[in-house]
């Protein structure tokens, strides 16, 4: 592979381009992005090589798609069409489902991998990429039995270089098991964030006595609203479900309150602290 075309080049795009940049020198990266700043910027901090159009993918080795997830359905089938026979194409989106459909009759969906590397941070754009961002981290791909074995096997051994453990899913189940790992904990933060904002007026007082705890929890509340809303779109049932579940225990915790049951309470946290035993190891 020599010609690599990455089509959003925020903070997962531009952390792959490190990572692949740094497996062959030889390779040429190039960049295509809504946004011109962002563009400018993945040139100037050296993430991208060049920037492109969507005319120029019929020269791409390999297109990684890293854009919000509403965007990727939308623009997929036209990235597929003007992609040569031996072209692989991934994506990196949060849901699957929607996306695996919206080109499940393309004629060259044999050439299109379906993943979703489990990393990233709070922040957004070329200069929150990081190098080795995915070691480690869990990537999940579905439908691998409906891309082309040889472009299976290329699209592996770059995941196994970034140091990515892979886990195999179909795209549903995919969806409900992300809802609650994933998705249900921007929504908690965001809700946190809100709440806190909306009832402390005084900035300085939330700066002054949120702590560690009120930091590390509302953290993921500071991420794109771009990215999140198409995400809990495109996953509404299941994210429906998982608040349904969540609401129900914030009711009952605050009955336990409202009757001063606090041996449930004590109960309630003491097993929930089994969470440990079960994150053992995640950084």
């Amino acid at each position: 592979m020599k010609n690599i075309y990455i089509i959003g080049v925020g903070l997962i795009g531009g952390s792959i381009a490190k990572d692949v940049k740094k497996m062959n020198l030889g390779i040429s990266i190039h960049g295509i992005d809504a946004n011109e700043t962002h563009l400018q910027e993945a040139l100037t901090l050296k993430l991208i090589d060049k920037k492109a159009n969507f005319e120029d993918l019929k020269h791409a080795d390999l297109v990684i798609v890293s854009i919000p997830v509403d965007a990727t359905e939308t623009l997929l089938p036209h990235i597929l069409d003007v992609v040569s026979e031996d072209t692989l194409v991934i994506d990196s989106g949060s849901t699957k489902a929607s996306i695996c459909k919206a080109v499940a009759k393309h004629p060259k969906r044999r050439n299109f991998l379906a993943t979703h590397p489990i990393a990233g941070t709070e922040f957004s754009g070329p200069k929150a990429a990081v190098e080795g961002l995915f070691m480690n981290k869990t990537n999940i791909i579905c439908e691998i039995e409906k891309t082309a074995f040889k472009l299976q096997e290329r699209a592996l051994t770059i995941f196994k270089i970034m140091g990515m453990n892979m886990r195999y899913m179909n795209p549903e189940a995919h969806d409900k098991h992300i809802a609650y790992v994933s998705h249900l904990s921007h929504i908690s933060a965001f809700m946190l964030g809100k709440t806190v904002i909306e009832k402390e007026k005084n900035e300085r007082d939330i700066f002054d006595l949120a702590g560690s705890g009120f930091a590390s929890t509302v953290r993921l509340a500071k991420s794109s609203p771009s990215m999140w809303t198409p995400i809990f779109k495109q996953n509404k049932v299941n994210v429906i479900e998982t608040l349904d579940e969540y609401i129900n225990n914030l009711v009952k915790f605050k009955e336990f309150m409202q009757t001063d049951n606090f041996d449930a309470i004590f109960k309630d946290m003491e097993n929930t602290n089994h969470i440990k035993d079960i994150l053992n190891g995640i950084k």
